[in-house]
């Protein structure tokens, strides 16, 4: 499947039921990495605007690149009130944005959609002169409990293509040649969310490679997802955890 079109059917999904990102994580883009206010951003395969609307919360002009129209549109209908909201249709590699035009680029939850060669050279082109790039991803861990380590199993079992487009396979050596020499930084935090089943569901269904109703493995899938969720909440709840992953510098 075309990556730009993977979402188009989870869009109202994506919205309801996917993490935000802490405080800790804005406050660290804000206070560390040295966005400001006045700061121009790019925040390239936006979706539908998770991550640009914290951007816009702390003053900063924020344009959202996307090339899914479903998902532009949720972004659209969410953040249009922001005067320093901007929507544009595009992709990683041809933005269609000018050249020496943004002061960061960020990318939560959908750089390892990229073909990096070609990403890189327009990262290159339209951040001003020492810019920074920012990737993050809030990365859903595989293990640490009984419910973590079923869910994973579940993917495995049941899951499309689980596999190969996970953002798992991205590693720091991976990133490593995308930036500047020397330039690559890594930062982690922490960051729960806690579900009940219907959430958990919903959770479950935002993720492009599980099976939907009318696939084969979608009632076997959505039936052992309530065994699992029955035999490890608490008081109605899971914990769905995850560790936030950043890596910037210049590019």
């Amino acid at each position: 499947m075309n990556s730009k079109e993977r979402f188009s059917d989870r869009v109202d999904q994506y919205v309801k039921y996917r993490p935000s990102y802490s405080k800790e994580v804005i406050d660290y883009l804000y206070e560390t990495i040295g966005f400001r206010e006045d700061s121009v951003i790019a925040d390239l395969g936006a979706g539908t605007g998770k991550f640009t609307k914290l951007l816009l919360e702390r003053g900063s002009e924020v344009i959202a690149v996307e090339p899914n129209a479903d998902m532009r549109q949720a972004a659209v209908d969410q953040l249009s009130t922001y005067p320093s909201f901007h929507a544009a249709t595009g992709s990683a590699e041809e933005t269609g944005l000018a050249a020496n035009s943004v002061d960061f680029i960020v990318c939560a939850q959908s750089f390892h959609w990229f073909d990096r060669t070609a990403a890189q050279a327009e990262f290159r082109r339209i951040l001003k002169s020492g810019g920074k790039a920012v990737l993050i991803w809030n990365l859903r861990l595989t293990t640490g409990s009984p419910f973590l380590e079923g869910y994973d199993r579940l993917l495995r079992t049941y899951g499309i293509d689980y596999e190969k487009v996970g953002h798992k396979n991205i590693s720091q050596d991976i990133l490593t040649p995308f930036f500047k020499d020397g330039g690559l930084h890594k930062a982690t935090f922490p960051l729960v969310q806690p579900l009940n089943f219907e959430q958990l569901s919903g959770r479950m269904l935002s993720s492009s490679y599980v099976p939907l109703p009318g696939h084969p493995n979608f009632e076997p899938l959505m039936a052992e997802l309530r065994q699992l969720y029955d035999a490890t909440q608490e008081n109605g709840l899971i914990s769905f955890d995850y560790e936030t992953e950043i890596y910037y510098g210049e590019v």
